[in-house]
């Protein structure tokens, strides 16, 4: 059995919610058509020609990808231009084209968790917070031999959860008063006579993203045919997200050891250092794509280090007359994406037993080459 193209996108939009993008971002669906069925998916950080190649010899009938393809308003589709014949062999073949961008970014398990996983970064904090989750009290009547189901169903769902503790509730015992109406066909007792239950009363809290999720278990696991719950709105903060990762080296390193460690990790022939190799670091800021602007951030922060890439030169001036050490490998870095994304849909196509795979793109899309 193969997934479903919406369905796909379903799954990947738990690792990386839209909601997450930064604004006027160009996410989500740019080409083509998720109304068939996906054998298999091919992940890549840009779609040039030479991915949509290898897509094609892959028979992949969708590519979950980094870069748009269209990050503008398109105000015609000539073929004889170089974006539009790459939109016409994707076209032709049938391939549709979905972008992740700075959602994948902010994401726990993204882009930026990943690069500081590579350099084995500890404490990990984010650069700049740019979204806080939204939280609601979910409060439900259970009876109460069924009150250990409904829990550990809404816990499951991902209900629960404040700061580092799962599993959190308050539970009141009282009694629940109902009348079954004609036509009705309820678990306790008979229509046309009020009965009296004793029932507890749950409350937990409920990120909004995982809302329907929750709703979706407690309903099924509660015994009633009518559920009596609510959902409240909160004021309380849930987890935050953001741009970038600080964090620290289990042990102190020089800069220029830091350098060769980031050439390794990343798969990078060469990069661009700025500050005196020989000098003691071990508080690291890491930024996937261009991140020159991110350098007062990375001081406030109290950083050693700012890594990232398309650092400008008066930018590279400013960190170092600041006392900030800069290490650029380059834009092309986040291809550490490929393996991440694919890793993690592979993961849930085997829970849901389902035969479509996601492979990362073997293309090397960097750009420039080092002579």
């Amino acid at each position: 059995m193969f997934a479903k193209g919406q369905t796909v996108i379903q799954l990947m939009e738990e690792l990386a919610p839209k909601h997450y993008a930064q604004p006027e971002d160009s996410i989500g669906l740019q080409l083509g058509s998720l109304q068939k069925e996906i054998r298999k998916v091919l992940v890549a950080l840009d779609v040039t020609h030479e991915v949509v190649d290898e897509a094609i010899r892959e028979g992949a009938e969708l590519i979950i990808a980094h870069h748009a393809i269209m990050y503008r308003p398109i105000a015609h589709l000539r073929t004889d231009t170089p974006a539009g014949s790459l939109y016409a062999k994707l076209i032709k073949h049938d391939i549709a084209v979905y972008i992740a961008h700075t959602n994948l970014d902010v994401a726990e398990g993204g882009v930026n968790d990943l690069l500081a996983e590579a350099l084995g970064l500890e404490g990990l904090t984010h650069l700049e917070e740019v979204h806080t989750e939204k939280l609601k009290k979910l409060v439900v009547f259970v009876p109460k031999d069924h009150h250990g189901k409904v829990q550990q169903a809404v816990f499951g769902a991902g209900a629960g959860w404040i700061g580092k503790y799962s599993n959190c509730s308050f539970n009141i015992e009282g009694k629940g008063t109902f009348l079954p109406q004609e036509g009705a066909e309820p678990f306790i007792g008979e229509a046309g006579q009020l009965e009296q239950v004793e029932e507890i009363r749950l409350e937990t809290i409920v990120p909004e993203s995982v809302e329907k999720r929750v709703v979706t278990a407690m309903l099924k696991a509660h015994p009633y045919e009518e559920v009596a719950y609510d959902l409240y709105p909160m004021d309380l903060k849930g987890r935050a997200f953001g741009l970038g990762r600080i964090g620290k080296l289990p042990q102190g390193s020089t800069l220029g050891e830091l350098a060769e460690r980031v050439k390794q990790a990343f798969g990078v022939a060469a990069l661009r250092l700025v500050g005196d190799p020989d000098r003691q670091v071990r508080k690291i800021a890491v930024l996937g794509g261009s991140g020159g602007r991110y350098i007062r951030h990375a001081l406030f922060a109290g950083a050693d280090v700012l890594i990232t890439g398309d650092v400008d030169y008066h930018a590279a001036h400013d960190a170092l007359a600041a006392g900030l050490a800069v290490i650029d490998p380059g834009h092309n870095v986040e291809k550490i994406m490929k393996p991440g994304v694919a890793d993690f849909l592979n993961r849930r196509f085997q829970e849901k037993k389902w035969d479509t795979v996601a492979v990362p793109s073997s293309v090397d899309t960097e750009v420039f080459r080092f002579v």
